[in-house]
């Protein structure tokens, strides 16, 4: 943990979590210099107060995060931006990763936890807990380039594919398109096999990298 506070702004459209995270953070090396409840409010005071981390949620009123992501990644390369968020999805954590969020902390996480996120998004360090921005990030930073790595999926498989971005379980995937979950699952194994990733939050990074969803 670095010696001067991190200075950071949260975003989040429930005023009792901005509330919980001020008292939260109290004692530590962190210093909220400002709280937004919209997308908007987000961009404008992290244009305004430039801190070091941008604490994000990803349903916010108006411009959710996601999209106040992809701004202030392109205005404000410097930030670094943690999102926090209630759902573990990998649609989510796909766009997350995407649009260059550092981490993707859940709202169930202690207390070290998220302190720990931040600091290491404020120090630009790759995030130390075993989550899915980790792996995930590290995964695709390590993938070998290949002459053509757009590798052709049946229009099934791409189907498939595309309900898995979406966050689908196989059940779910099974009854939108009408076939058995067996079937679900031999099309995920091979989808996980053509296109080189360990698991569906990996698949689904693929697909939003390539306009899928």
């Amino acid at each position: 943990m670095r010696a001067s506070p991190v200075k950071i702004v949260i975003a989040d459209d429930h005023e009792v979590v901005r509330k919980g995270l001020v008292s939260l953070f109290a004692g530590s090396n962190i210093k909220i210099v400002g709280e937004a409840g919209s997308g908007d409010e987000a961009i404008k005071l992290t244009r305004k107060h430039k801190p070091d981390v941008l604490l994000l949620d990803i349903r916010l009123s108006g411009k959710d995060g996601l999209a106040a992501l992809d701004r202030i990644r392109t205005d404000q390369p410097d930030v670094r931006v943690v999102m926090f968020s209630s759902f573990d999805n990998p649609t989510y954590v796909a766009r997350a990763v995407s649009a260059g969020a550092h981490d993707y902390v859940l709202k169930g996480s202690s207390r070290a936890e998220l302190i720990a996120s931040i600091n290491g998004a404020a120090a630009g360090t790759l995030p130390k807990r075993a989550g899915e921005m980790r792996r995930v990030a590290t995964t695709m930073a390590n993938r070998v380039s290949t002459p053509n790595p757009d590798i052709p999926l049946t229009p099934r498989e791409t189907q498939v594919l595309r309900h898995i971005a979406l966050g689908l379980s196989n059940k779910e995937i099974a009854q939108s398109l009408t076939i058995s979950v067996e079937t679900v699952k031999e099309h995920v194994q091979n989808i996980l096999r053509k296109i080189a990733v360990g698991d569906r939050t990996q698949a689904a990074v693929w697909a939003v990298r390539r306009n899928l969803v």
